[in-house]
């Protein structure tokens, strides 16, 4: 009968809980004066981050080369698809005379609003005719649109 679980004999694994490291209580703890930080200097400090520090040595991240560039004028676009829009549609989402643009995309929560643009790309297969003001678009997604009647406006 006291082998049984019941509410009140639940308990934790031996050590299934590590107790707090007390610092600086006294010699007896092993962790006391210096609190198990070494003598003086630097790394006795708060604050002490050595990194990549390499003794005086020119740390590696330094002697390695630079490679490639960040294009800071880069425009992160939302792509847009057949399939979401499809989804669009289907869902209901989209009022009639309403046109699928950047805003209307992050209304419906569909994409960031840190995102900068949206891109049509040619994935899936157009079924409705819907009116798209995109950012940038390909051929082959401008000409599926269009053959099932849909209008795209560049912005």
């Amino acid at each position: 009968m006291s082998d049984e679980l019941r509410l009140n004999n639940i308990r934790d694994n031996g050590k299934a809980r590590r107790g707090v490291k007390l610092l600086g209580r006294g010699i007896g703890s092993g962790l006391g004066k210096t609190s198990g930080r070494g003598g003086k200097g630097q790394t006795a400090r708060s604050g002490c981050s050595l990194n990549g520090f390499e003794g005086g040595q020119t740390p590696l991240h330094r002697r390695l080369p630079k490679r490639g560039f960040v294009n800071i004028h880069r425009q992160e676009l939302y792509e847009l698809d057949f399939f979401k829009i499809n989804r669009i549609v289907k869902k209901g989402l989209l009022d009639k005379d309403s046109v699928i643009d950047r805003d209307f995309l992050i209304k419906i929560g569909y994409m960031s609003a840190h995102i900068s643009g949206v891109s049509l790309i040619a994935n899936g297969r157009a079924e409705s005719p819907v009116k798209v003001s995109v950012t940038r678009s390909s051929v082959k997604a401008r000409d599926m649109l269009t053959a099932v009647g849909g209008t795209l406006v560049m912005e």
